[in-house]
C-alpha cells in the first residue's frame, strides 16, 4: 500500500502546507509546470518524488524529468504528462498512448481544473490535481492525496490550499 500525495503546475510558489499534507505521504508526484529546480528540490526533500515537465519548465527541468513517464506502483499502471487533456478531449497522440500503454492510471496537469474521471473506454481513471501554485486563472489552489493498494485507486482526497492570492 502507498499513500500518493499529487500536485501539478506550482509554477515555482513553495507553500508550507505542502510539507503538513504530504507528511503522510510514501511519494509525491508532479504533473508538471514546477517552475523550478529549487521548488523541486524542495518537494523531494519532502519525500521522493516523481514527476514531467510541463510548458513553464526551463531546459534543467527538462533534463530530471521527462515528458511523459510511465511506471507501476503495486498492481496499478500509471501515466503521467503534463499536457493531456481528458476523456473526450484528449491531448493530441495522447488517446492513442492510452490505448497502446493501457495504463490503470492517467495522471495530467495543465489546465489548472480540478478533475477526477474514470474513462469507461479504456477503463483508466483520470485525475488532474488542478493547480498548486498562484500563476493562472484558477481560483482555489488544490492538490490530491490517495491511496494505491494492489489494484485499487482509493480513498482520494481533495485538499484545497487556499485561493490563487493568497
Amino acid at each position: 500500500m502507498l499513500k500518493i500525495g499529487l500536485l501539478s503546475d506550482t509554477h515555482a510558489c513553495w507553500d508550507d502546507k505542502y510539507g503538513k499534507y504530504f507528511a503522510e505521504c510514501d511519494e509525491i508526484w508532479h504533473a508538471g509546470d514546477i517552475g523550478s529546480e529549487e521548488l523541486a528540490a524542495r518537494l523531494a526533500a519532502l519525500k521522493p518524488l516523481r514527476g514531467v515537465y510541463g510548458n513553464i519548465d526551463g531546459q534543467e527541468l527538462r533534463i530530471q524529468y521527462p515528458q511523459t513517464l510511465h511506471f507501476t506502483v503495486e498492481q496499478v499502471g500509471v501515466m503521467m504528462t503534463h499536457i493531456g487533456g481528458y476523456p473526450g478531449r484528449y491531448a493530441p497522440g495522447v488517446r492513442a498512448e492510452l490505448i497502446k500503454t493501457k495504463p490503470d492510471l492517467f495522471i495530467t496537469g495543465h489546465s489548472h481544473i480540478l478533475k477526477v474521471i474514470y474513462d469507461k473506454s479504456l477503463h483508466c481513471l483520470c485525475i488532474n490535481p488542478g493547480a498548486a501554485g498562484k500563476s493562472g486563472f484558477h481560483q482555489v489552489r488544490t492538490l490530491v492525496r490517495f491511496v494505491i493498494d494492489g489494484k485499487a485507486i482509493k480513498d482520494l482526497e481533495v485538499i484545497e490550499l487556499g485561493n490563487r492570492w493568497d
